[in-house]
């Protein structure tokens, strides 16, 4: 396959045909007329104007025809791309529990759900950020890839509206940030690498788990937000529990998420919020701490000019059909030796 100037043809042999294109320009397929000498008629700019373009229009359909039987295609590549903000992993608490609202109950009346909170205002957040690479993951026994790193805003916003749908009960976020920290690894380009996590709640990481993630965090460095949509009454991950509690990961899964997250030597902050106004200031937040630039490669796919060529071809065999048949043959009525 030969690549010229970012286009390519599947079939390169067929272009030994196109100097064929040169033909019309030297030789015409129009009918000659029995007329002796055109040196007495006066020079008519607009007929040779007529000749000369039906002249380019039968070259440019012979070369149009020779790059469609070619299979021209616009080469796939790679297009630079500037963004504000970086690659932003969102990691969503998917369990049963988010589908409650901010009370602790099914929503009765006016009450929204945390899910439904969270797919309205993550859905601003995204529209704003139009120019960022996003992806999205969702959580629950485990984690589940919602959409891939892009900077399609559309498929990014049609995987935010579905995560209001009912999730199941555990709450393994260990494997979800193992997961989030893959997805940034997986899509390169130098720019700020940011993981927001939305849940109303932890489970205990298992030692290992939490072994693993210290050594992919210290490998790397990512910007880390827990946006925590705590549930009315429940305590929540600041205050240090009263003397008659016990401090352990299994009573305090929250606070010791919290813990566990501070003390993995990245850029890390914790917002919460126990009501819609709450989860809106935190998100307008992370929207202002997120301002650096990027710039990365993205891949962009070959693109068929097959169907473009022959539409090419089609119309300027139609404009040289038109005139063919608007073509008048001087003294056509007469036979040759008939009386004036």
């Amino acid at each position: 396959m030969i690549d010229i100037l970012g286009f390519s043809c599947r079939l390169p042999l067929v272009l030994l045909l196109l100097p064929l294109a040169l033909l019309p320009l030297f030789v015409s397929p129009r009918r000659a007329d029995g007329i002796p000498a055109l040196d007495a008629i006066p020079a008519d700019p607009v007929s040779r104007a007529v000749d000369r373009g039906l002249r380019i229009a039968g070259a440019v359909a012979m070369a149009a025809l020779v790059l469609a039987g070619a299979g021209l295609q616009r080469s796939a590549g790679e297009i630079e791309r500037i963004g504000r903000g970086g690659h932003i992993a969102l990691l969503i608490d998917r369990s049963g529990s988010m589908n409650d609202s901010f009370a602790g109950r099914t929503p009765q009346g006016s009450e929204e759900a945390k899910a439904a909170t969270a797919r309205r205002l993550i859905d601003a957040f995204v529209v704003k950020r139009a120019r960022d690479r996003i992806g999205m993951i969702g959580f629950s026994t485990s984690p589940m890839l919602l959409m891939p790193m892009t900077d399609r805003t559309a498929a990014v916003r049609a995987a935010i509206a579905a995560i209001d749908r009912p999730g199941l009960a555990y709450t393994d976020v260990g494997r979800g940030l193992a997961r989030a920290l893959d997805m940034l690894d997986e899509d390169p380009g130098e720019a700020a690498r940011s993981i927001l996590l939305v849940s109303d709640g932890a489970a205990v990481i298992d030692r290992k788990v939490q072994a693993d993630l210290r050594d992919a965090f210290s490998r790397r460095r990512v910007n880390l937000y827990w946006l925590y949509l705590r549930t009315a009454g429940s305590r929540g991950i600041f205050a240090p529990p009263p003397p008659d509690m016990e401090d352990n990961p299994q009573v305090l899964p929250e606070r010791h998420l919290n813990l566990f997250l501070a003390s993995l030597r990245q850029p890390y902050r914790a917002f919460e919020a126990e009501s819609p106004e709450a989860v809106a200031a935190a998100i307008a937040e992370i929207d202002k701490l997120e301002v650096a630039e990027m710039r990365y490669r993205e891949r962009i796919p070959a693109v068929d000019l097959v169907p473009a060529a022959l539409g090419i071809a089609l119309g300027a065999l139609a404009l040289l059909l038109a005139a063919r048949l608007m073509e008048v043959r001087v003294g056509g009525s007469r036979k040759m030796g008939a009386a004036p």
